[in-house]
Order: structure tokens, then sequence, then C-alpha cells
């Protein structure tokens, strides 16, 4: 099973479209930013999906200080391609910061391709 923790100001939005999904093998778990990092180190959880209204600093700031830059993405307003989600899983990410107004595509598209991968 593939958990995945939800942190910041939409974090009660994008685990309920991800659990809208109905994805085999994926737990959603909503998490306060700390919880999850630390989750995330201990092996407890898997990935991170948080929000802040730019997508920017906030919707990641705890997560990039203790899990570093290299697991940590940003999308900041931005949608990406089913393409660009598959290479940033690829190469380890997984922690993922987007705005609260593009909740409804990009957690699916992450969600799906995390689901995809297990």
């Amino acid at each position: 099973m593939t958990k995945i923790l939800t942190g910041g100001v939409g974090k009660v939005e994008v685990a309920d479209t991800v659990k809208g999904l109905g994805l085999d093998g994926v737990e959603i778990v909503v998490s306060s930013d700390m919880d999850a990092a630390m989750k995330l180190r201990a092996g407890q959880a898997d990935y991170f999906l948080g929000t802040c209204h730019t997508g920017a600093g906030a919707s990641l700031g705890v997560l990039v200080g203790l899990m570093g830059q290299p697991a940590c993405h940003t999308f900041g307003r931005g949608v990406p391609t089913e393409e660009e989600v598959e290479a940033l899983l690829a190469d380890g990410k997984k922690v993922f910061g987007f705005s609260m107004d593009q909740i409804d595509r990009i957690a699916p598209l992450l969600a799906r391709a995390i689901a995809a991968r297990s």
C-alpha cells in the first residue's frame, strides 16, 4: 500500500479529490507538514502533496527544510504533463507542492502516476 500524505491550506480538498479517484493500493491521509516530514523520513509514508495559495514556498517550506531540496518539487501555479510527473517520480521526488486553484487538475495527475508505480 502506498501512503500519500496531504498538507497545507488545501489538504482536505486534496485528500477528498484523491479518495474520489478510488485508486487501488493508495492510502491518502491528511497531515500537518511537520508530521508528514517525520513520517516520510521514517519510511511510514511514501509521498506528500502540499498546497498553498501560490504553490510556491508555503506549500513545501517545512518539507524542503527537513527532507532536502532533491526530494521536493513545486509546480507553483503551472500544470505539468503526465510525462513531466513521471520523470519527477523516476528522479526520486516524493514531495510535491502546487496551488490551491490547481487541486482538481494536479492532485489526480500525481495520484494516478503514483498509483501506476505501485
